[in-house]
């Protein structure tokens, strides 16, 4: 009998699928090291030329020579200069006591010794009261400024009430008084709007809605003052006359229009020209 030759079912196949199993795991652990032991990059580092580039980019960055990266730069606010008086102002502080209280006569004759401009000055009034005030009243000798009355009467004259109504939705006013008659104020309510902050809106408190409009249109334009405290304040600023009037005049005109108020709601009364400081009157 020849040699027998005897193979294990499945031996040499077993083998190759246990070599191939061995080269998966291993292959397995190394991916697992390499992630863990994966070193991170470096950061990149800003080349002097890219970082002249970002110092270019604009006026409120500049690059910090250790980091790479921009930084704002400091910006120092210049402190507002205190405004400057002129020598005529100075001058005219001056001519008064910052804190005293002056009687009529003795403030007129300092407004005098301030007044140095080349234009005839406004003498003015400027009340603090603690209450709302409201009235008129035709100064002795008038303001010295020439009023210009409007007068809006539909019923009389409507052609001329149409235009003057069309002007004010323009924007085209020029009076410093409106008088209307009564049958005028539906009219003007798609105005009042435009006229009301000017404080042109008529007022039958104030005598600027009558059914007799040319009588009070004289009477304004012979010197009639309209005087209200403001919306947000208990302040007025009422025109008296012109620095030219003199000292006799303006005392007439001052005094006339502290007799017309009612003195129990006004707290404190000064007395200035346009460009003057003002003097605090008792």
């Amino acid at each position: 009998m020849g040699k027998v030759r005897v193979n294990v079912i499945g031996g040499e196949e077993e083998s190759l699928q246990k070599l191939e199993a061995e080269k998966r795991r291993e292959a397995k652990k190394l991916a697992k090291e390499a992630e863990k032991t994966e070193e991170v990059k470096p950061a990149k580092q800003t080349s002097p030329k890219e970082a002249a580039s970002v110092t270019d980019a604009g006026p409120h960055h500049q690059i910090d020579s250790e980091a790479g990266e921009p930084k704002k730069k400091n910006m120092v606010k210049k402190s507002a200069k205190a405004k400057e008086r002129s020598p005529r102002y100075k001058s005219s502080v001056a001519a008064r006591e910052k804190n005293k209280v002056y009687g009529v006569k003795d403030a007129l004759s300092i407004l005098e010794k301030m007044s140095k401009t080349k234009f005839d000055e406004t003498v003015e009034l400027h009340i603090n009261t603690n209450d709302k005030i409201a009235g008129n009243i035709v100064l002795p000798h008038g303001t010295g400024k020439k009023t210009r009355v409007a007068i809006l009467a539909p019923g009389k004259n409507p052609a001329d009430a149409e235009k003057l109504l069309s002007d004010i939705e323009k924007g085209k006013i020029e009076f410093d008084v409106l008088v209307a008659t009564p049958d005028a104020m539906p009219r003007l309510a798609k105005v009042a709007r435009i006229l009301g902050p000017k404080g042109l809106m008529p007022n039958p408190k104030t005598g600027t809605v009558t059914p007799r409009p040319e009588e009070v249109a004289k009477k304004y334009e012979g010197g009639q003052v309209n005087y209200k405290t403001e919306v947000k304040a208990n302040v007025m600023h009422v025109a008296i006359g012109k620095m030219s009037f003199g000292s006799a005049k303006l005392a007439e005109n001052l005094n006339a229009f502290l007799s017309a108020m009612d003195n129990s709601k006004v707290r404190s009364v000064y007395l200035k020209s346009t460009m003057s400081p003002s003097i605090k009157l008792k």
